[in-house]
């Protein structure tokens, strides 16, 4: 590992404008001198491969006694970015009311990794992309932009089938995205001038022509909470992956129905694994909406998530797994137990 200066932050104001200091105006914020420093688990880990090299670390645990509260009070959920995973997915509201998150933090990592990264940090994991990660191949758009995909024409099991661009195919990698995109979830971003929202949705960008700029954060940006609306009891995370533990998804599906009588009257669904980008599937919701439940619904809304996929040499599996994933996950939707 390089060596690099450490400083500790003591208030947002001055971890902002460490980093804003630090970040050059025409460089993606993933280059950026100084970096923040949460529980570390995917910046200390990118360091030590020399895919990211910054020259100083801000560590922003300082900020935790305001930035870590989970407030469940009245019809909404508000969770901040430096709440610890374990914390929120054991946190006995939001597994009766918000059960895919819960579950979607529950399957992401092991208890280790879940007792130190936090949901800021975890939402802004970078892709698991092999080529991505290992610094020997020159050819990686996100990591030197204007060099090529190596995975294109590679070993592209891993990889994404929607989304994607003739820059870069990487997978985003994280499962609790899936559950806040699926919920409309709002960002609160603390920078420079004070505290802005935006849509969850909003935060992640498609590779495109510029893999190399993963988010709309602006230099300085830090993501200080997350607002969930509504209640969700009726919610589900599955996660289809190569292994039963500490594995990523080659498919995801968080969904969440509200049902009266078998007939749907809202539906969210958001898939994981397969895209670049945490990804809904508006298509299939609006099949949903407004019908009775049956798995012939089922099916067919979920092949509608995956209508645009393209598919690479080593992951056209991933089509029909997500599909089967995305049917199964409806149905468990459908006919869970909701707690009281």
């Amino acid at each position: 590992m390089r060596s690099f200066l450490y400083q500790r932050a003591t208030d947002p104001n001055m971890a902002v404008q460490v980093l804003s200091a630090a970040a050059a105006a025409d460089d993606p914020l993933t280059q950026a001198a100084a970096q923040p420093l949460a529980g570390g688990t995917t910046l200390i880990d990118l360091m030590k491969l020399d895919v990211m090299r910054p020259t100083a670390i801000v560590d922003i645990n300082p900020l935790a006694q305001g930035w870590s509260a989970i407030e469940t009070g009245g019809e909404s959920l508000r969770l901040g970015a430096l709440a610890k995973m374990s914390d929120v997915a054991a946190h006995a509201e939001i597994e009766r009311n918000y059960p895919v998150i819960a579950n979607s933090l529950k399957l992401a990592a092991s208890a280790q990794l879940r007792n130190m990264a936090t949901l800021g940090g975890n939402v802004m994991q970078r892709t698991r992309c092999s080529y991505f990660r290992d610094i020997s191949y020159e050819n990686c758009n996100k990591r030197n932009p204007g060099s090529g995909c190596a995975a294109m024409d590679g070993v592209n099991r891993m990889h994404a089938v929607l989304g994607t661009s003739d820059r870069c195919i990487a997978t985003y990698p994280g499962d609790l995205a899936q559950a806040l995109i699926a919920l409309d979830a709002s960002v609160e971003i603390t920078g420079k001038s004070g505290t802005r929202s935006i849509a969850f949705a909003e935060l992640h960008k498609p590779p495109g022509s510029t893999p190399e700029i993963e988010t709309t954060l602006q230099p300085g940006e830090l993501i200080s909470a997350f607002s969930i609306p509504g209640r969700w009891p009726r919610s589900v995370y599955l996660k289809a992956r190569d292994r039963q533990s500490y594995e990523f998804a080659l498919s995801s599906a968080a969904v969440a129905l509200d049902l009266q009588d078998a007939v749907i009257r809202d539906a969210r669904v958001a898939i994981g694994g397969v895209a670049t980008v945490p990804w809904r599937a508006r298509e299939t919701e609006a099949l949903l909406k407004s019908q009775k439940f049956d798995d012939g619904l089922a099916q067919r809304a979920a092949e509608a998530a995956f209508a645009d996929a393209k598919a690479r040499q080593h992951n056209g599996f991933k089509i029909a797994l997500g599909t089967r994933v995305v049917a199964r996950a409806l149905a468990q939707a459908a006919t869970m137990e909701i707690r009281s």
